[in-house]
């Protein structure tokens, strides 16, 4: 059973000059516990397919079904829960909070769980030990590379035990060889069980996820379709 369903999806922006189609008529699945790649050009329409999965923009037709769950079908409060509950993000920009250390930055989902304050504690520990920074938790932000800050940030997405990771040009703040290391922390946390989508436009990435769907001009690419599943 897929764990994503995307059916038929498309949307449109209206602008000044008339209607930009972003997406046109998409339609894929992703079952659990696979990595995969949303590959295309700058202005694909990637991001924008990554934002609708992730119950943040509804398509102007068209089904995004997770878990059997149909998003758009839920009131916008009822879609927040199932964002926090179902969904961890990963950005290019880290977002930490500057003036929290890394061990409060990774608890911020937890504030609305009502989880006792040492709960909170045991899990941000625990996967901030997971990813690599166990003994980094008291530090600030601007006390962290790059590639730890990076860690920071998937840390505080997976800290709910999301069933999907969505990861948006994670490495793209990242020299070459930090890019890397992370990338293998995403391996990771798949062989662990963690189903990962990410975003990329850098075809090097290719050799790590296990299946790339690829878009040009807001639609699947005819020549690359429907997503070759790749030796990892």
């Amino acid at each position: 059973m897929s764990l994503i369903k995307v059916e038929n999806v498309t949307k449109i922006y209206n602008s000044g000059e008339g209607e930009v189609v972003a997406l046109g008529g998409i339609s894929f699945e992703v079952e659990e516990g696979e990595f995969v790649s949303l590959m295309g050009p700058s202005g694909s329409g990637k991001s924008t397919l990554l934002t609708m999965l992730g119950a943040m923009n509804p398509p102007t037709s068209g089904r995004v079904i997770i878990d059997e769950i149909d998003v758009y079908g839920l009131p916008a409060e009822k879609r927040a829960d199932f964002r926090s509950e179902y969904l961890g993000f990963v950005f290019q920009q880290f977002q930490l909070i500057p003036y929290l250390t890394a061990l409060e930055n990774v608890m911020l989902p937890l504030t609305i769980t009502g989880k006792p304050n040492r709960e909170q504690v045991r899990m941000a520990s625990g996967v901030l030990e997971k990813v690599g920074l166990g003994n980094k938790g008291n530090r600030l932000p601007n006390q962290l590379s790059g590639g730890e800050q990076e860690r920071v940030a998937i840390a505080r997405a997976i800290v709910n035990q999301p069933p999907i990771l969505f990861a948006d040009e994670p490495t793209g703040a990242l020299d070459t060889k930090t890019g890397e290391e992370i990338m293998e922390l995403f391996k990771y946390l798949n062989r662990e069980g963690q189903t990962i989508i990410m975003v990329t436009h850098n075809p090097e990435f290719l050799s790590h996820v296990k299946r790339a769907i690829f878009i040009r001009d807001g639609k699947l690419d005819e020549k690359k379709r429907p997503g070759k599943k790749l030796a990892v």
